[in-house]
């Protein structure tokens, strides 16, 4: 996508969206046409949001995403210095979904597999 990679798996998903970019809600529902499309409307997966890069979002998003798809399960957001971190940590505070922090994307990869059947 013009925004970004999404990388889908079986049980999770990893995001790395580009450098600078605002991920507004008609990015959001871009990559979900994407995501439905491969999982299907009742799927329940794990998400991964891989900050390799710096941009910005809205915190509401994340139970945006909750309201209109429900596809979610859990999150994860890798964080590679202190600026995501707390950016990281405000999106914790404020969404409906279960928001881990990770250090590494292998750390994060680990936690999506050990989740509880997420389907």
């Amino acid at each position: 996508m013009r925004f970004g990679n999404f990388y889908l798996f079986d049980t999770f998903m990893i995001a790395e969206l580009n450098e600078g970019i605002h991920f507004d809600w008609n990015m959001v529902e871009e990559a979900m046409i994407h995501v439905e499309k491969f999982y299907g409307t009742n799927a329940k997966i794990a998400y991964i949001s891989n900050r390799v890069h710096s941009y910005s979002i809205n915190p509401q998003a994340w139970n945006d995403v909750q309201e209109k798809y429900n596809i979610i399960v859990a999150a994860a957001i890798v964080a590679y210095n202190k600026m995501i971190y707390l950016n990281a940590s405000l999106e914790k505070q404020l969404a409906n979904t279960s928001i881990r922090h990770c250090f590494s994307l292998i750390e994060a990869i680990e936690w999506a597999v050990d989740l509880q059947d997420p389907k």
